[in-house]
């Protein structure tokens, strides 16, 4: 794929999804997650690439929503969708969701959300999600206990590429390798001219280290595990909560992580830990096992008589005489009982192995000293053989565990996509059951020769009240219709409504209504209400905005919030005939809300059609609205009521007389 023929993909967003081993993939399913691993690309940015992908999929100019009301109206929808979800992944992949005239992406959507109508929200599964984040790759981590070593200019900037958390070495031949041996645990030759060489330590030739990682380098896999432990645990819980049939099996998958620390070490290894526990107790103990000897032959030359007071002997040893042919002859056997129980502490408390017991027997002498000491050079041989068995063990089981985790790296990456995937779709399935939502019919454009839009039983979620108190709303439209009402008779929020619906309609989503029929459009045009008259540079700025729109699309929805503000009503009134002549002329579907429908309908040059939100009345001083327009009906205004409502009160005549003038 040609990256940067995306929309608002450029060079180095290309150079950065050419990274990802299955940037395409990712790109088709709208996969934010995996866009998120290239490098600089953040969730926000990665929701962006992914929609300009889809739109170039399906061809898509991405101009639906032409107006800066119509675009605020996506986002409320956007809004509502993203309260629905858990995971800050959902909230960005939300975005990827847009409104569009592509029948192809429409269906798309679709049939998302018909799998999505089959998911529970159930409460377990929202909580699990709460724990299910993007896998992030963890930071390089240094292993300094083994090398890379070749001869070879190009192999060696090649491994310090593919290998960064190794330190790589140039060697000329055995002897150079030799003495790398000596430095590390470790030593990986690169070239195959190094074959049969035969060196003192663990080297090992290695011409295929670059194409298996992984055998070189378990780290890199244990710390990817262990970076994203909780993150892979929760969307396990995901899978079991929802049912889901997981990509891998999830018991030996908690096995393997069980064996692993958060800082990528190896636990639950019961050698390894004794290993560990003799190196690091070794000094502590050795100094432990002198006191045990040393304590012991204090307390038998105390109670010995011997050629001199017990007392006065010890005196003298402590002050440095030379007691090496009295101990022998005096207290030879107290001396072995306290060697041998140094040793024996010694071997208990490390818990040392048959083959390595003989260096405690080696590193207390049997020649009778006072204090008794232990050999050093014997001590530093045992501390070397328990660390080289610590290394090669912990080096076999982090092999052996990356070798398990490694075939598990492509399920869990899938099984926590799944998870986060689950979250976008509960957020859908969640939006249509709390706003009673069903998905729209769209009118077939070569056999239907109607068009507009038919809403029944419309409520918007957007009105500041709670969705179970919002007044149904029926509403059918087709050509260019002016829509009149009393004021705060839910003209505005009529307009409103039908923009909800129309962008959820053609997101692919369903919409708040019993049932709904549309035509696909082309663009939304939706100008919300002037605040005051504009001046003539506003005036004429807002003219030149409607001179573009009679010259587009021929099936755009076009919805106008009392555009007479925009100067003096009797000037209004013929604009705004004249662009409704316009819409007609190009069979655009447009519904414009207006205090001045019955002036505008005489200076239009067509029969327009004039729907109405009737007030029934006044009630305690409150208007009583019937919120669904009444077709071929110009509604009563609010002073026209008022009127009424006095005449009934009043004998006088006034109130009748000004009634007339309505």
């Amino acid at each position: 794929m040609e990256f940067e023929a995306i929309p608002g993909v450029g060079e180095k967003t290309a150079a950065a999804l050419s990274e990802l081993d299955d940037a395409e993939r990712a790109l088709r399913e709208g996969d934010v997650a995996t866009l998120t691993r290239a490098p600089g690309v953040s969730e926000g940015r990665a929701a962006a690439v992914a929609r300009g992908a889809i739109r170039r999929r399906h061809d898509d100019d991405g101009d639906f929503l032409a107006t800066d009301r119509a675009r605020e109206v996506y986002e409320d929808v956007l809004g509502l969708l993203r309260a629905r979800t858990v995971t800050d992944y959902a909230a960005k992949r939300i975005a990827t969701f847009y409104p569009t005239a592509s029948a192809s992406r429409i269906e798309e959507v679709r049939e998302f959300v018909e799998r999505a109508s089959e998911r529970d929200p159930d409460p377990d599964v929202l909580d699990a999600l709460a724990g299910v984040e993007p896998l992030s790759p963890p930071a390089t981590r240094r292993v300094r206990d083994r090398c890379l070593a070749t001869a070879d200019a190009e192999r060696f900037a090649a491994a310090e590429e593919a290998f960064p958390e190794l330190s790589v070495e140039v060697v000329e031949d055995a002897r150079g390798l030799a003495e790398l041996a000596r430095s590390y645990s470790t030593v990986v030759a690169l070239d195959e001219a190094f074959a049969g060489i035969d060196v003192e330590g663990d080297v090992r030739v290695r011409p295929d280290a670059m194409e298996n990682p992984g055998e070189i380098v378990p780290e890199r896999v244990l710390a990817f595990f262990a970076e994203n432990r909780s993150r892979i645990l929760a969307a396990a819980a995901v899978h079991e909560a929802a049912e889901l049939d997981p990509p891998c099996d999830l018991d030996a998958l908690r096995d393997a992580l069980d064996r692993l620390a958060d800082d990528g070490t190896i636990v639950g290894d019961a050698e390894l830990d004794r290993l560990v526990t003799a190196v690091d107790d070794l000094d502590a103990t050795v100094s432990t096992a002198e006191s045990v000897a040393n304590d012991r032959l204090r307390e038998a030359i105390r109670e010995r008589d011997v050629t001199i007071e017990g007392t006065d002997f010890l005196s003298l040893v402590e002050q440095g005489a030379r007691v090496d042919s009295l101990l022998d002859r005096e207290l030879e056997d107290e001396y072995d009982a306290a060697v041998a129980a140094a040793r024996e502490h010694l071997v208990d408390a490390l818990d040392l192995r048959p083959e390595e017991a003989d260096f405690a027997e080696r590193a207390f002498p049997d020649d009778p000293a006072f204090p008794v000491e232990h050999e050093p050079s014997v001590i530093s041989r045992l501390r070397t053989e328990l660390k080289v068995g610590r290394d090669r063990r912990a080096a076999r089981l982090k092999r052996d565990l990356a070798d398990d985790l490694s075939a598990l790296r492509d399920p869990v990456e899938d099984l926590v996509r799944e998870a986060l995937e689950l979250d976008v779709e509960l957020a859908v399935a969640r939006f249509a059951d709390d706003f009673d939502c069903t998905l729209p019919t769209f009118a077939d454009a070569n056999t239907d020769e109607s068009h507009g839009f038919a809403i029944e039983d419309g409520r918007s979620p957007l009105l500041d009240v709670d969705f179970a108190d919002v007044d149904p709303v029926d509403y059918r439209v087709s050509g260019a219709t002016l829509l009149s009402g009393v004021n705060s008779g839910g003209k505005t929020s009529t307009l409103d409504l039908v923009a909800l619906v129309v962008v959820l309609a053609q997101m692919g989503l369903p919409v708040p209504a019993e049932r709904v029929e549309l035509e696909r459009f082309s663009e939304l045009h939706y100008y919300a209400k002037t605040q005051g008259t504009l001046d003539a540079g506003a005036f004429e700025s807002t003219l030149r905005d409607f001179r573009e729109l009679a010259d587009g699309e021929t099936n755009r929805l076009v919805l106008v919030d009392e555009l007479e503000s925009i100067t003096e009503p009797g000037a209004s009134a013929k604009i705004v005939a004249g662009i409704l002549e316009a819409l007609d002329e190009q069979a655009a579907t447009a519904v414009f809300v207006s205090h001045l429908a019955g002036e505008i309908r005489e200076a239009a040059g067509f029969d327009v059609a004039v729907d109405g939100i009737e007030a029934l009345g006044l009630e305690d001083g409150e208007l009583v609205v019937n919120r669904s327009p009444v077709k071929d009906h110009l509604a009563r205004s609010t002073p026209e009521l008022i009127v009424e409502k006095l005449a009934d009160d009043d004998g006088s005549g006034f109130y009748d007389r000004l009634l007339e003038k309505f």
